[in-house]
């Protein structure tokens, strides 16, 4: 084997690689037990201590010099659906920033442009909202042009005027509803550290106005719906100079001293145990100055030496260590907000004292430290200015050269924000977003006229956010739920064990079928598989991505067609054994001949993986990402990695060779000689009679039993304490839902139900959450002794239904038109790829149509976005198996130029039968594990690779290859016969050509 030294070498660094990774997954498991330990009393555990302990060291060194939240950074979580958790789609919704850029206009034009504009993007998702208003404007305008409406003073730091284009003001709001997503983004990033959450997760969606969230273990879904959409609330207030707070924060401290020792030491050995972790804390912080030095610095000599006298070795002495200010270590912060919450602090600190923190951290000496600003609150809470008044914050450069941001104000602003400025010349005002201090600066002088500079040690990056900060209370960008998804607890630990369960089980029986097939060659496939599942884990760690369900889904699917490669490379080196090849020779020659089928398989589903990761959302695009990076995996591991083991045994092992058969499989599939090609034209009519059947059906059934993911709507499982008739629920529960699409049907267990409806689908308000749950509740009723609990609840508004049908309909063909493509450039005759892409797309329409028989006979599974990742996966397998049985037709014609397509096609699928039966089998018993054991969650997935693994098979054999020799074999034949020679090979006389003889 070539560059044999270099593949050794990138494979030990990539293991040791993936071994590092995995290993903070392990660390981090212990740390969690830890936590469990450490609040578990008599049996139960305290989740408040339990998650007490986890802040206690979120910020500490836990592996060497990485901090437990490094850590969590870099292990291998877990997805919703197996933790339990909420998922979020939130949308920016751009209405009520045109209304506002227009100073709220009542023009009728304008106004009902405003609502066709709506109404069009609930069929038009894909279509910015922007060009639809501008659209209906030219319908209802009447030729009056834009700047009519925006051209006033809210508009004129954009340059709008009064003769300013229609496309400069659709530019100035596209550029405005994209800060507003941008805004959204960064207030939402702080709102979401307040869940206490770990892992959450926040990132835009390419091409959207929708921020998509994910909240591991959160189990109040109304107090996170309420922060979530809540407006962006800006607000300023006066700032307390540090020696008129210190006397407040030395008699705090002093309280806490005095209650601290009237503890018993060691009274309980959770305060032991927290203790020690504080000491660490500050051990690592370094020896800082103490919370007196710091202020007597900026206070009265009086009220230093009281500092210095009452706050030796106090508690907030020894949490405020950031140097020359008052702030705290940020792996400190979680002590502090416990002590800011305590009745001590209640009682010592005055009301209108608010202690907040600042937004972003300060790093001084390689400590990051986050600082308290003492913000002066009024009694009743109203500050003097909000945002409402900003009227445009921009980031400049200033005079000097140095970064700067300009920030302007209304008429009413301007002569408020004098008054406050003039009141506190040499002092801090703070800006306050959501309760966090933005930027404090320093007032020099009275500030008039309401234009405003703010500068200081300020980077660009800086400027910008501080610019996009102060514009979030400006224009109002309210942001409502398109899609939503809570997970209980419970059934995320069920999800777990059926994952587990099924994924063992698969593999299993994999390894099991390989070792009595392949001898001693199948338990070196055996060890190169178990490699393959460490490297996909360990880069899955890499790379920070939670595992799912449809992960896991993928992750099996990765395994058992990875095993397709050694199939391939086997049965290669069983043929050349069969010609009468030593031992190393085969093994030399049968790598080499199944390297071309192996590339051109992986290159396919490689592309596919790439689509589903680039279009797809959530679940469908997790199962992309685990696919895409088993490819990789499993090419190292089936082709390079194996190989290196076989050749090593093959050397060290004379006395007992390498074998690549047992006694069962020695002679199966030998001596082959079916006219597959022949039974063509009975297989076009059975496959467009089951097409036929499949679609009348559905149509009689009134449509595709489509899933909430394309339909819009809401699903709900319900848990009973007994088993319950889907259909008498669903008795009870459609006039409740007032006759709206209702399916209601068994959920994996017979207490068990999942309940989908179409009721209030278009609406997506809060308002509306809550009042098709109040229907659920009232349907519910009759049945209270059963005791009806919703551990999980999803959403997908109207309008993403739409994207996700736009998005997987643009896959699926996105997906044809790459293979065709790509089997052009490697067979180099359109009639190849032609019938490839016939080929699938007859296996999609074959999986769609078996849904509906099957609900025919009583088996009723949804069309949702993991039968899109399915149908994909399926056309993944079935053109692996057509592209093995192509580079063999060109194999053949290549070394008998002689010989014509018709001749070399039924000796060719002949010859690739053996492994395409093979991998049938090993994928097929791996998808009816997931079937019996995967759970409900993957039921649906599982049915439908079921059907297309055993549609995708009979393709190749029966539809692609047959369909060439329908459109070229046969005029190949003609144009032969008439250039006079001699053309006697038929597709019903393959003997005449056999493997053996080519």
């Amino acid at each position: 084997m070539r560059n044999k030294g270099l593949i050794i070498a990138l494979t030990v660094v990539v293991t040791a690689l993936c071994a590092y990774f995995l290993f903070f997954t392990y660390v981090s498991r212990g740390v969690q037990q830890k936590a469990v330990a450490y609040a578990t009393r008599d049996g139960k555990l305290n989740e408040t201590a339990r998650q007490h302990y986890l802040d206690s060291v979120w910020r500490a060194p836990v592996f060497g010099p990485f901090t437990y939240r490094e850590v969590r950074q870099s292990e291998l979580g877990l997805g919703l659906d197996l933790k339990g958790g909420m998922h979020v789609t939130l949308e920016v919704s751009p209405v009520e920033i045109v209304r506002a850029m227009s100073g709220n206009s009542k023009d009728a034009a304008f106004n009902k442009s405003l609502e066709q504009a709506q109404q069009a993007q609930k069929t038009n998702s894909g279509t910015p909202f922007t060009a639809l208003f501008a659209q209906a404007w030219q319908q209802n305008s009447g030729g009056k042009p834009l700047a009519t409406i925006f051209a006033n003073t809210t508009n004129k730091s954009r340059n709008i005027d009064i003769n300013s284009s229609n496309e400069k003001v659709i530019g100035a709001i596209d550029k405005e509803v994209e800060e507003a997503i941008d805004r959204s983004f960064n207030i939402l990033r702080t709102r979401v550290d307040k869940f206490g959450v770990n892992q959450p997760s926040i990132q835009r969606v390419k091409g959207t106005g929708r921020l998509q969230i994910e909240l591991p273990g959160v189990d109040n879904p109304d107090r996170v719906r309420k922060l979530l959409q809540g407006q962006a609330k800006l607000e300023f207030w006066e700032v307390w100079n540090q020696n008129e707070v210190a006397p407040y924060l030395v008699q705090l401290d002093q309280q806490l001293a005095t209650k601290a020792a009237a503890q018993k030491a060691g009274a309980t050995t959770a305060a032991a145990d927290t203790s020690k972790a504080l000491a660490g804390n500050k051990a690592a912080a370094g020896d800082s100055s103490s919370l007196a030095a710091q202020l007597a610095k900026k206070s009265a000599k009086n009220a230093a030496d009281s500092a210095a006298t009452s706050t030796k070795g106090g508690v907030l002495a020894s949490l405020f260590t950031m140097p020359g200010r008052l702030g705290v270590n940020l792996r400190d912060t979680a002590r502090m907000n416990s002590i800011l919450r305590s009745p001590e602090a209640k009682a010592v600190l005055p009301p209108t004292l608010a202690l907040l923190w600042s937004l972003k951290p300060t790093t001084i000496d390689k400590q990051e430290y986050l600082e308290l600003i003492p913000v002066r609150k009024t009694r009743d809470g109203v500050p003097m200015l909000s945002g409402e008044v900003i009227s445009d914050a921009r980031a400049d450069i200033g005079a000097t050269g140095q970064p700067e941001v300009l920030m302007n104000m209304s008429p009413a602003g301007s002569r408020k924000w004098a008054k406050m400025t003039g009141a506190n010349i040499g002092r801090q005002v703070a800006m306050v977003l959501d309760d966090y201090v933005c930027s404090a600066p320093v007032v020099q002088s009275e500030i008039t006229g309401g234009g405003t500079s703010i500068t200081g040690s300020f980077a660009i990056e800086d400027t910008q956010d501080l610019a996009n900060q102060l514009k979030a209370g400006k224009l109002p960008a309210p942001t409502r739920i398109v899609e939503e998804a809570v997970v209980g607890p419970s059934l995320g630990k069920e999800a777990i064990n059926q994952g587990l369960y099924s994924s063992l089980a698969g593999l299993l029986i994999i390894m099991i079928f390989m070792a009595l097939y392949y001898g001693r060659a199948g338990i070196v496939a055996d060890v190169a598989l178990l490699f393959n599942m460490f490297l996909i884990l360990g880069v899955l760690a890499q790379f920070g991505t939670a595992l799912t369900l449809p992960g896991i889904a993928g992750l099996i699917l990765v395994i058992a067609s990875s095993v397709d490669a050694n199939v391939l490379i086997f049965e290669r080196v069983r043929e050349e054994l069969n010609h009468g090849l030593g031992l190393s020779d085969a093994v030399n020659k049968g790598y080499s001949r199944a390297f071309s089928a192996i590339f051109d398989s992986n290159v396919t589903t490689m592309l596919i993986a790439v689509i589903l990761g680039f279009f797809g959302t959530g679940p469908v695009q997790n199962f992309a990402i685990t696919l895409g990076i088993g490819v990789l995996t499993s090419f190292l591991s089936a082709v390079f990695v194996s190989r290196l083991i076989i050749e090593w045994l093959i050397k060290g092992n004379e006395n007992h060779p390498m074998t690549f058969s047992t006694m069962i499989s020695r002679n199966l599939f030998k001596n082959l000689n079916f006219d597959i090609v022949g039974k063509r034209k009975i297989a076009y009519i059975f496959s467009a009679s089951v097409i036929i059947l499949g679609f009348v059906l559905m149509y009689l059934q009134g449509g595709p039993n489509l899933g909430v993911d394309f339909q819009g709507g809401r699903a709900y499982v319900v848990d009973f304490n007994k088993t319950m008739v889907a259909s008498d629920v669903a008795d009870q529960l459609r006039p409740a839902f007032k006759g709206a699409g209702l399916e209601v049907k068994q959920y994996g267990a017979p207490n068990r139900l999942r309940v989908t409806t179409g009721y209030l689908a278009d609406d997506e308000s809060v308002t509306a959450d809550k009042q098709v749950r109040a229907a659920l509740d009232q349907g519910l009723q009759k049945f209270a002794s059963a005791s009806p609990q919703v551990p999980s609840a999803s959403k997908v508004g109207a309008t993403i239904a739409d994207d996700i049908k736009r998005t997987s309909v643009l896959s699926l063909g996105l997906t044809l038109l790459g293979i065709f493509v790509y089997v052009l450039f490697r067979f180099e005759k359109w009639q190849y790829s032609m019938a490839a892409v016939i080929a699938l797309f007859h296996d999609a329409l074959l999986v769609i149509a078996a849904f509906p028989i099957a609900r025919a006979f009583g088996v009723n599974y949804e069309m949702d976005q993991i039968f899109v990742a399915a149908v994909l996966a399926i056309i993944g397998f079935s053109m692996n198996d057509t592209v093995v049985i192509y580079d063999r037709i060109r194999e053949y014609l290549r070394e008998n130029p002689k010989l014509t397509f018709a001749q070399v096609v039924n000796p060719a699928l002949n010859s690739t039968f053996s492994r395409t039966m093979i991998t049938f089998t090993t994928v097929f018993l791996v998808v009816l594990v997931l079937y019996i054991f995967g759970g409900e969650t993957l039921r649906s997935f599982s049915f439908t690779m079921i059907v297309g693994i055993i549609f995708g098979t009979y393709s190749s054999l029966f539809i692609a290859t047959p369909i060439i020799l329908d459109t070229y074999g046969k005029k190949e034949e003609r144009e032969r016969l008439a250039a006079g020679e001699d053309v006697t090979g038929l597709p019903g006389d393959a003997p005449k050509l056999s493997t053996a003889n080519v």
